[in-house]
């Protein structure tokens, strides 16, 4: 199409050519001619969102389950600037996510007009990219060029800043066709490398993670590291790469992992790391695998070229998405026999996620084993950041992808946000929104976004009175020196009737089951305000004996 259209027109065009069907916003002045397009497509769904920062993790958590990018539109100064949590999550967990930010006109630019600010000097650390579309013709050329970025390599955020005039100038631009991921060639020396290494191995094992898992892609690993008996470890919050009920699984590494699966991972001679970067949150500070590994061959598979030997040293380095790894693994010739590591590890993940009851009012462990009885397999975790999640990492069994929506970035305020994007994406399937006291009250708006568009989905507000991650670390540095960790909350099981979501409040374990058959009869937004002790810090330990 080359006919004339305004700035905001073919913007819009572009974004329906590449295959959007969604946006999450905060409507601003200085898109308006997006808006006006918008209110002529009725391909797109325009999710009207109550604070930016739930734009920006709406946005991140749809291009987490869809492969493409999420969509997010809000407006300059106070509107970028929220959202910009949402383009650094999208850049730390690798997710591709495009934000486009209504700019002043080109013609007061560089005087600090109203809320101006440099995107591009702002955004360039935190993003793949980031540019300003200074004249509408070249549109199409941007926005496919934002797709290709934001999905190739490692994913990852793209930044578009549009001048607000530009957006309403009439000109004629030739559309670009939709932008598919490009396929890398595997070097077959380099595969032949990989299932020699992996024969002569003593103790492998495999470390999945990072983006660009899809079912079938989880379904191949499965059948490989089956077939050959080698144990497949998570990296932190991607515990969906592949189905935990595998024979194959071994558990998470991340925060307070198990036991016998770190003394697994140290005692490896040989590790095969898919999609992972092995992060800081991964590896416990770069101590459990070190950036040279004595003693164990590192296998590094990872999409973007730019990541392999950056921070680790590989051994034999192999530049794959994802898709093109696991059609190598499937025509690689399995052993005749498997090892019985796979069986072992899996073993020991199966006791590790079993709740042992606890002599205490409110255990979530058998919260999350109730929740595992009576929800389907395949329901989506959506959280944010906070001690509380670990119950879930450790308890809860994820059923492969996309069944886990969790900020490696470490990010409060992210579980409503993404259960709601969930909840949209998804209709057919459950989905549950976890949220510390604290996390909650970071984006609880959301709940009204949730409420307005239909959502159903369940939220689960887990109050103990106190930023606990915080205190939990306050407590081993400074034993008994309480100080800006505790808060005073309000009666969430009140707030969430206000929003128009069915709720209740439970403060026993044996309060859970019964409150979850109700919420579960319900329709829509259910909120379920769960009240702990801060005494229980997380699953693993208490206040009492971190100050021991």
């Amino acid at each position: 199409m080359t006919n004339s259209r305004t700035g905001g027109r073919i913007l819009v065009d572009q974004l329906i050519a590449q295959g959007c069907d969604r946006i999450f916003t905060v409507p601003g002045e200085s898109f308006l001619a997006v808006l006006d397009a918008l209110h002529d497509s009725p391909e797109i769904d325009v999710v009207v969102c109550r604070q930016e920062g739930g734009v920006g993790f709406m946005a991140c958590a749809d291009g987490a389950m869809t492969n493409r990018p999420g969509i997010a539109f809000v407006t300059r100064g106070p509107g970028a600037t929220n959202a910009s949590i949402g383009v650094h999550v999208a850049m730390q967990d690798s997710q591709p996510m495009i934000l486009f930010i209504g700019d002043v006109d080109r013609g007061t630019k560089d005087r600090e007009a109203f809320q101006e600010i440099d995107f591009q000097a702002m955004f360039s650390p935190i993003a793949k990219w980031a540019a300003k579309i200074d004249d509408a013709a070249r549109i199409p050329e941007y926005v496919a060029r934002a797709y290709a970025t934001a999905m190739n390599g490692r994913p990852g955020p793209v930044v578009l800043a549009l001048p607000e005039d530009m957006l309403l100038d009439m000109v004629e631009a030739m559309d670009r066709p939709k932008v598919e991921t490009s396929s890398l060639g595997l070097d077959p020396h380099k595969a032949a490398r990989l299932a020699e290494l992996l024969q002569s191995a003593r103790a492998p094992v495999a470390i999945v993670g990072g983006a660009g898992w899809d079912k079938a892609t989880g379904a191949a690993f499965d059948s490989f590291a089956t077939a050959w008996g080698i144990p497949v470890v998570s990296a932190f919050r991607r515990q969906d790469a592949m189905p935990n009920e595998s024979e194959a699984w071994a558990g998470n590494l991340g925060y307070g992992p198990n036991p016998r699966l770190v003394a697994r991972v140290k005692a490896a001679d040989v590790l095969l790391v898919v999609g992972a970067r092995l992060g800081e949150a991964t590896t416990d500070g770069y101590t459990l695998i070190t950036p040279d590994h004595p003693g164990q061959t590192l296998i590094h598979v990872h999409p973007d070229p730019e990541e392999l030997n950056r921070s680790y040293r590989a051994d034999v380095a192999i530049c794959s998405g994802m898709v093109d790894f696991a059609n190598l693994l499937a025509n690689l010739a399995s052993p005749p026999q498997p090892r019985t590591d796979a069986t072992e590890a899996h073993a020991d993940y199966l006791a590790w996620s079993t709740p042992a009851p606890r002599d205490i009012r409110m255990d979530l462990g058998p919260c999350v084993a109730t929740m595992r009885e009576k929800l389907p397999a395949d329901t989506i975790i959506c959280n944010g950041a906070g001690n509380y999640s670990g119950w879930w990492h450790r308890y809860w069994r994820y059923a492969g992808q996309p069944s886990q929506l969790a900020p490696t970035a470490g990010a409060m305020g992210y579980g409503v946000p993404a259960a709601t994007a969930a909840a949209l994406r998804h209709p057919d399937r459950m989905v549950v929104a976890l949220a510390g006291d604290g996390c909650f009250l970071m984006n609880g708006q959301e709940l009204a976004t949730a409420v307005a568009h239909g959502a159903n989905m369940l939220v689960l507000v887990i109050d103990n009175s106190t930023y606990g991650t915080i205190r939990m670390h306050q407590e081993r540095e400074y034993p008994g020196r309480i100080s800006a960790t505790r808060l005073q909350n309000p009666d969430f099981a009140a707030l969430g009737r206000a929003y128009g979501c069915w709720a209740e409040t439970i403060e026993e374990t044996a309060q859970f089951a019964p409150a979850l058959d109700r919420a579960m009869a319900q329709s829509g937004v259910r909120l379920l305000h769960i009240k702990t002790d801060i005494e229980v810090i997380t699953a693993g330990t208490t206040i009492s004996a971190l100050r021991k």
